[in-house]
């Protein structure tokens, strides 16, 4: 009965086939010699579906048992993996003096490859290096002294640190980002170009950062991780715009000014873990920082090229950009309970002074001196705007934000509004 099934669905591949792959295939001929080997099917609920779309999808081909050109002959392309990358390359863009310009930089994007990127495997730190072996004699002491030493830091602190942590677990939303920006796309998930290679080698970097925090948390032992783990869902099912529209452009500001953000975060956090008495949380968030540090040298290094290449373009999508506001990874966050759950992570961190909006200033300062934007001559009426735009927002983002802050301070001076936590147990903070 599945051979009977197999070359009913066989013929009704290669009958369809046959109409577009010329006179010359013999479909009969092929199924004698390969009905065995070539197809993996299921058999179909109604064998009196004819060729419905359905039963096409049951038939597979599998090009290890056949050539190369019986596979074309039947499927109409080439398997090879060279013929593929070419196929999946894209032709038309909607910024094609961008992608000019990136496809420009791949020299330089080698080279971030090679000196950024740490090398993988033994020579890479891992989460476990920074946690409790569970294989020595005294696992239980190490484990004991995890647990003693997050005992110190504050509820407010942990919301903040597991805010930190879940931006991070998000990491696909982020790769599938990265691979929108024309030009810079992975196409085949295992291709050679060098911004594919960068793309996962920054991944598999980033991937430590929420593996490490994660397992801290568990073994801390004051949070809730299922609600936890069910905010990470959330997140991630629930995807992050940031506005960068498939422009490279846009899409390498948006990350120079991300990862900066993200290392000032991780950075505050172990600074305060360390003053409460958590010497292990300090280690890990600056371990942390520090490639997110790295990663910040490398996506300012593309936009400092991109600019020897196309002032007006970039400061044209970075004005833009800044006249809107940066949109945070995590700003579509839920437990599922509380609505504004990212707001009032947000406004713990900001009231502990992790991440505030003079940090928010002191990076657009920080990325108008990086790309030495006081200095660009040549510009063309509108271009000149955008860079004496760019130039002057630090200081006045500076005084919007503290006046904000004082504001806000003012309001909350006598009674701090408690925020209550589903990650904590609902503890207030």
């Amino acid at each position: 009965m599945a051979i009977r099934t197999n070359m009913w669905a066989l013929t009704a591949v290669l009958a369809t086939s046959a109409t577009t792959c010329g006179a010359a295939f013999q479909p009969s001929k092929l199924i004698r010699q390969r009905t065995n080997d070539l197809l993996r099917t299921t058999p179909p609920r109604n064998s009196n579906a004819g060729t419905s779309n359905t039963a096409l999808r049951m038939a597979t081909v599998d090009p290890k048992v056949i050539t190369s050109k019986e596979y074309e002959d039947i499927c109409g392309v080439n398997f090879t993996p060279e013929e593929l990358e070419k196929r999946l390359q894209r032709t038309n863009f909607l910024y094609p003096k961008h992608v000019e310009v990136i496809q420009d930089l791949e020299p330089l994007v080698d080279k971030m490859v090679d000196e950024i990127l740490l090398e993988t495997g033994e020579n890479a730190w891992q989460p476990q290096d920074y946690l409790p072996d569970m294989t020595k004699d005294d696992w239980y002491d190490q484990v004991k002294d995890v647990r003693d030493q997050a005992a110190t830091i504050s509820d407010d602190l942990l919301v903040v640190l597991i805010g930190d942590m879940v931006t991070e677990e998000a990491l696909p939303t982020y790769q599938t980002l990265l691979n929108t920006f024309e030009g810079c796309d992975d196409p085949t998930g295992t291709s050679e170009t060098a911004w594919a290679r960068w793309s996962r080698g920054w991944t598999s970097e980033e991937n430590r950062h929420g593996d490490l925090l994660n397992k801290y948390l568990y073994l801390g032992g004051r949070c809730d991780m299922r609600s936890i783990e069910v905010t990470i869902q959330h997140l991630i099912t629930s995807g992050f715009n940031p506005g960068a529209q498939k422009d490279p452009y846009r899409g390498f500001v948006y990350t120079s000014f991300q990862e900066r953000a993200t290392k000032v975060s991780h950075g505050n956090v172990g600074r305060i873990a360390k003053e409460m008495g958590d010497k292990n949380l300090q280690k890990i968030c600056a371990k942390i920082a520090g490639d997110e540090a790295r990663h910040e040298m490398a996506y300012q290094k593309f936009c400092e090229e991109i600019l020897d290449r196309d002032a007006e373009g970039l400061l044209a999508v970075f004005a833009d950009m800044m006249r809107g506001q940066i949109v945070m990874p995590a700003e579509l966050m839920t437990d599922g309970k509380d609505a504004d759950l990212y707001d009032n992570f947000s406004q713990v961190a900001q009231r502990l002074g992790v991440y505030t909006a003079i940090d928010y200033a002191d990076i657009i300062q920080h990325l108008v001196k990086r790309w030495d934007l006081e200095n660009i001559t040549g510009l063309t009426g509108n271009a000149e705007k955008d860079r004496e735009y760019l130039c002057k927002l630090p200081d006045r983002y500076r005084k919007l934000a503290t006046r904000s802050m004082n504001k806000a301070k003012k309001i909350t001076e006598d009674e701090v509004p408690t925020k209550h936590f589903n990650w904590i147990y609902g503890r207030g903070v």
